[in-house]
């Protein structure tokens, strides 16, 4: 179905721009994203909106095309609205040409299969929702299977987490469990606990990863608590060679991540 909205009162207005407050995005069990690259590589894995917001008098292109038609072949609403609309939905002075409302993942341990990759990246408590998106992003860079959320993040499917993912939201697979059960499911199978850490540490060149491998990075601003790095098969430290003493946790994972990479692939 294809239809204009020309006022800001509009009911589907106001309910898709709710979807930037996380009380509303749970209660729909829906997210939204922007941005024409982004919402290719969510139909290209498989994720079509069900509803397609465009903006009036944008440029044309093959691309969009193939997601409006894409999202109309699957049942969904396809919208055209004003950029000043636009900018009221998505909260930008300066909104990209669309906008699309997805369904929230199954963020379950049990929907995760851990023989899609040797390398998965977990987090502790992460506050900023620009790390965990970072964190998507170099999931996907290395091959990750996906980011599993321990204990209280930020909201996933928060439109800052949307964005900074770069649209690796919808190529990795996520999960969101309580540090205890998120222990119970991975010693159910073969799995490395692998933390950055301070304590009982050995240099995080030449350790001895094996896949799968689980890299842990804890809080922004407190880290890891001490039951949970006891609990790693593995702890690693990197050097810290000015006056930091430790690296943004997005960053920490990345920089394990790779070296992980570069151990399994060796």
């Amino acid at each position: 179905m294809r239809r204009t909205i020309t006022g800001f009162s509009n009911p589907t207005v106001k309910a898709i721009r709710a979807l930037r407050d996380k009380k509303h995005r749970r209660r729909a069990g829906q997210f939204l994203a922007e941005g024409l690259r982004l919402l290719t590589d969510a139909r290209e894995n498989g994720h079509l909106p069900r509803q397609l917001v465009m903006a009036t008098g944008r440029d044309p292109h093959p691309l969009l095309d193939e997601l409006e038609a894409a999202v109309s072949a699957a049942g969904g609403e396809v919208i055209e609205t004003s950029r000043d609309i636009l900018s009221k939905i998505t909260g930008k002075d300066n909104p990209q040409a669309v906008a699309g409302v997805f369904d929230e993942f199954d963020t379950s341990l049990s929907s995760l299969d851990r023989s899609r990759s040797g390398i998965w990246l977990v987090a502790q408590a992460l506050r900023d929702p620009g790390n965990i998106g970072t964190m998507l992003r170099t999931g996907d860079a290395v091959g990750a299977g996906g980011l599993i959320l321990i204990d209280d993040c930020a909201d996933p499917f928060g439109v800052e987490t949307v964005r900074a993912s770069m649209g690796a939201i919808f190529t990795q697979q996520m999960a969101q469990a309580r540090w205890g059960d998120f222990l119970v499911w991975l010693r159910r199978a073969e799995g490395q606990l692998v933390a950055a850490s301070l304590r009982d540490a050995v240099p995080y060149r030449g350790a001895p990863y094996a896949a799968p491998c689980f890299v842990l990075v804890g809080n922004e601003s407190q880290g890891l608590p001490e039951e949970y790095e006891t609990a790693c098969d593995l702890r690693v430290t990197m050097p810290m060679r000015g006056r930091a003493d430790s690296l943004n946790a997005a960053m920490a994972a990345a920089v394990l991540s790779y070296e992980v990479l570069a151990a399994l692939d060796a």
